[in-house]
């Protein structure tokens, strides 16, 4: 649509910090008042819609979709929405290894086994990791307890995690992304390890090399959001 304001900004609520356009509170596309937790994320969302040229593009606009999403989507059935994402518990990249060759199976070790072991530590559990691509189940308390350190999350956290665990195909990493223990970048590439090394080895496709950049953009869009929503 054409850009009907002039300037975008927010303004402190009992709920959060509500976004506004030219003192106006912006709704959600559910209609839904676009509130958010922290000053930082409202910042953010405010500066994608000032940052606007003569039409909107939601495209251009990460933060606010995000927002959106956590407000329309998520919090709406918050423990369905976390169920989802834990699911990925089930079948973690980080549990299937190569077993051939010597160093790609070397760089996963490497890669891999300091964020498993980290969250042994953090999270008391036992997690199974196997070579090839049939399925390992995990033990079912392993799988409780890492469905609980997402179903405390909030609905605006469980939003960020979303393009962090889907991309990454890993709860772990996910997980180890939030606490700290990993930044954007070992986080991007502990997820996309085997697509990287083969790229090394045998070149970058490049229709393939083009998906990895949007997916890299999402992901670092998850991480973002996810940082935003925890600065006070």
């Amino acid at each position: 649509m054409k850009r009907f304001y002039k300037q975008a900004g927010h303004q402190p609520t009992e709920e959060g910090h509500a976004i506004t356009l030219d003192g106006r509170p912006v709704k959600t596309p559910a209609r839904a008042a676009l509130v958010v937790p922290s000053p930082a994320l409202a910042d953010g969302i405010a500066r994608e819609w000032n940052a606007q040229g003569d039409r909107i593009d939601p495209r251009s606009m990460p933060l606010t979709g995000l927002a959106n999403a956590a407000i329309d989507r998520v919090a709406v059935d918050a423990e369905t929405f976390a169920r989802g994402l834990s699911a990925y518990a089930e079948t973690d990249l980080l549990a299937y290894r190569a077993d051939h060759p010597a160093d790609l199976v070397a760089r996963q070790a490497a890669s891999w086994d300091p964020i498993i072991d980290w969250a042994r530590q953090r999270f008391d559990i036992a997690f199974t990791v196997t070579s090839g691509i049939v399925h390992q189940p995990q033990p079912p308390a392993t799988l409780d307890r890492l469905h609980n350190a997402v179903a405390t999350q909030t609905p605006f956290a469980l939003a960020g995690l979303h393009p962090i665990v889907t991309i990454s195909g890993s709860l772990l990493i996910a997980l180890a992304l939030a606490e700290g223990v990993l930044d954007a970048d070992q986080a991007w590439q502990a997820g996309h390890l085997d697509e990287l090394w083969q790229a090394e080895k045998w070149g970058d496709d490049p229709l393939a090399a083009k998906t990895r950049e949007a997916h890299r953009r999402d992901f670092d869009n998850g991480v973002l959001f996810l940082s935003l929503v925890g600065q006070g």
